[in-house]
């Protein structure tokens, strides 16, 4: 399974879709290109990211009358509210899947509250798509037997934050933490890791994801001209290894 990221914490600007119609346009694209699953983070008006649950509502049901049958998740970010307690209560207040609420929410596992919001996406109904960042935050989400409790975990090789000199490493180091457990996994890196962490991922079998959120640059070094154009790149990368 390719994912697709739309547009994370990236500033807006010509090529990251923030409003409803630029989302909705990206999705339908990267879905043509290949991917298979959208994970988007909704934005306000004015471009910043949000929780609310009637921005995430609006922007889910675009992505979805945009590609039917297509999963659609969100991010659950800490910061995007003012303290771990209003996040769970926000969160608390979103729409279940069959009511218009999101597929799956990522939760970072590194995170305050980590365990709180992923028990409250679970009585929604939200599928949770466990974030592990570090070796640390997967052995806490492995010794709270959280595998059994989730969609998928994301096994995630970011600069500046995993430990490791290089992504592919640094997301072995994550993968043999976690060990034998039931949960799908998702393995991706972003910016400088991106590219060597998904063809690594590509050749040992495992689900992975490419959009701006994670790079702004193609494999070759030069300036993505879209969501769709990682994709197909992804996709065309994968049918040579």
């Amino acid at each position: 399974m390719l994912q697709v990221c739309l547009n994370g914490s990236r500033r807006p600007h010509e090529k990251v879709p923030v409003t409803l119609t630029q989302i909705a346009e990206a999705a339908v694209e990267a879905v043509a290109a290949g991917a298979q699953s959208v994970h988007v983070h909704p934005r306000t008006d004015l471009g910043r990211e949000t929780l609310d649950g009637e921005l995430v509502a609006l922007t889910v049901d675009a992505v979805r009358r945009a590609v039917p049958g297509v999963p659609v998740g969100v991010t659950t970010r800490e910061g995007l509210v003012r303290d771990g307690v209003e996040r769970l209560a926000v969160v608390s207040r979103w729409p279940r899947p069959d009511d218009g609420g999101p597929d799956f929410a990522s939760v970072n596992w590194h995170e305050g509250m980590s365990v709180d919001l992923a028990t409250v996406l679970r009585t929604r109904h939200i599928g949770i798509e466990a974030g592990l960042w570090t070796p640390s935050a997967a052995a806490d989400f492995v010794g709270r037997r959280w595998p059994w409790q989730v969609m998928r975990v994301l096994v995630e090789a970011v600069p500046g934050h995993t430990p490791g000199g290089y992504g592919t490493w640094a997301v072995e180091r994550i993968l043999s933490a976690l060990g034998s457990q039931p949960a799908p996994r998702l393995v991706h890196g972003e910016d400088q890791w991106a590219w060597p962490v998904l063809r690594w991922a590509q050749q040992q079998g495992y689900d992975t994801r490419i959009g701006l959120e994670d790079t702004l640059f193609d494999e070759a070094g030069l300036r993505a001209r879209s969501n769709a154009a990682l994709v197909r790149e992804a996709v065309t990368g994968r049918r040579e290894l």
